[in-house]
């Protein structure tokens, strides 16, 4: 059992865009169908492969975004100017195209519902991908698990699912949403833009004493930046999991 399902994960799949929206003028939401697909859990993450006509191959690494949905998995995928896979996949990549991915990878950064202690989730960016599946599947599975998002983006017009974000915090009394701008704050707001701190994380995740489990997901640099807060605000490095890119 255990030996099907690790070879199950290495096995290169086609999968087939099924469906493909703009998040923000950088970043689309690809959803594949995936035949054979053996489910995943939240956090985890693909291997994406593109092939050229003349042999050459190339792979970058997705967050899954969605809750596990049978065969059908969502992608958000940041367009990298000078990248050689993100431009194809949000640029040229039409419904019912098709390309290769394997997985689902990872198993320490994932959420599972049977896990009653309280969530802070910290994206920075696109980190908000993963943290996003499992925001989704706290929905799906109907569990009462209180959520706490804190989202730094740039700006009002890089936050990615915002229109989900607002109704899911708006309809469910259990997801707390915070998003902090760094650039530029939407026009009539009170606070200026700045870094995510010490004082917004004190404020809007869950206290230390809660023992709640933290996720932590975006470039290096915030990364490693919000994780040390969190440990200096006393949350137990065990239960600080991070997943980085760039």
């Amino acid at each position: 059992m255990a030996r099907a399902a690790v070879s199950g994960r290495l096995t290169w799949r086609v999968a087939e865009l099924a469906d493909a929206a703009d998040l923000t003028k950088s970043a689309r939401s690809l959803v594949f169908d995936v035949p054979g697909w053996p489910g995943h859990l939240p956090g985890q993450h693909v291997d994406v492969r593109l092939t050229a006509e003349d042999g050459y191959s190339v792979q970058r690494s997705y967050s899954i975004s969605s809750a596990s949905d049978g065969e059908r998995i969502e992608l958000a995928v940041q367009r990298v100017a000078d990248g050689e896979v993100s431009p194809y996949l949000c640029d040229v990549l039409a419904v019912g195209d098709k390309i290769e991915l394997r997985g689902p990878v990872g198993g320490w950064f994932v959420w599972r519902a049977t896990d009653q202690a309280p969530v802070t989730l910290v994206a920075g960016g696109s980190g908000i991908a993963p943290l996003m599946s499992m925001i989704r599947a706290r929905a799906s599975e109907g569990s009462r698990v209180p959520f706490r998002l804190v989202y730094s983006v740039r700006t009002p017009e890089d936050v990615m699912f915002a229109d989900e974000l607002r109704q899911r915090a708006r309809e469910d009394g259990g997801l707390d949403v915070r998003l902090v701008y760094t650039r530029r704050t939407p026009e009539g707001s009170p606070e200026p833009p700045g870094r995510l701190g010490v004082a917004t994380l004190n404020t809007h995740g869950w206290p230390a004493e809660f023992t709640p489990n933290c996720f932590v997901c975006g470039p290096t640099g915030f990364v490693e930046s919000v994780s040390d807060i969190l440990v200096a605000l006393g949350h137990d490095p065990r239960r600080v999991r991070t997943e980085r890119f760039g």
